[in-house]
């Protein structure tokens, strides 16, 4: 390979220049970056949590979780029109850090998990919003299908154990649980209607 002070020829393509009767050098061309692609990640149940925060008495907010949380989601950087989620968590497995509360949330005043055993949400439609992305879906609860709307965020990509590709996702919506059927100690000196709810996932690519 033959070189000229710094430039490398073998690099670079001799061109004609017309009415200058020499050559121009020309750097190749760059090749174009590679698209990006949608990747399908399977929800780690152990390292993913749906948390909800409600309003008690009026004077403070009372938290709890449902664990291992199931599903999948598809996340396309390139158009989020293409990204999917579904979940669904055993309603069964609320906590709240007190077992007598816990039993109580999971009778009939509440969340009747002998009847409605799980609780599950499949997004119908996303778009990108800013930096996150806006998530429409088909929330069921209690027996009964509403439609929500979410904002998501991916929390960060990484390798998990053995190699394996992994992300972050992150979704925050608000409900009615009155919209839900699930009326029991609503107002000031009970529970708030409004539950907001967290939705934390990560995931492994499939």
């Amino acid at each position: 390979m033959k070189t000229h002070g710094w430039i490398t020829l073998s690099a670079l393509s001799l061109v004609s220049v017309a009415g200058l009767g020499g050559l121009a050098l020309v750097p190749a061309a760059a090749p174009a970056p590679a698209p990006l692609e949608a990747d399908a990640y399977a929800v780690d149940s152990a390292h993913s949590f749906v948390v909800f925060k409600i309003k008690h008495q009026g004077v403070g907010n009372a938290y709890g979780m449902f664990v291992n949380p199931t599903g999948t989601f598809t996340i396309d950087p390139a158009d989020h029109t293409k990204s999917t989620i579904e979940v669904s968590v055993k309603a069964d497995g609320v906590n709240t850090g007190n077992a007598k509360r816990d039993q109580h949330l999971k009778s009939a005043d509440f969340f009747s998990v002998k009847e409605f055993e799980e609780i599950t949400f499949k997004s119908t439609a996303m778009k990108a919003a800013g930096d996150a992305m806006e998530i429409t879906g088909d929330l069921t609860l209690h027996g009964v299908t509403k439609p929500v709307t979410a904002t998501a965020t991916v929390i960060g990509t990484g390798t998990g154990r053995g190699g394996a590709p992994m992300m972050g996702v992150e979704a925050t919506f608000t409900i009615k649980r009155t919209d839900f059927g699930m009326s029991t100690m609503v107002g000031e000196k009970g529970l708030a209607d409004e539950v907001m709810l967290t939705v934390a996932l990560e995931g492994a690519k499939r």
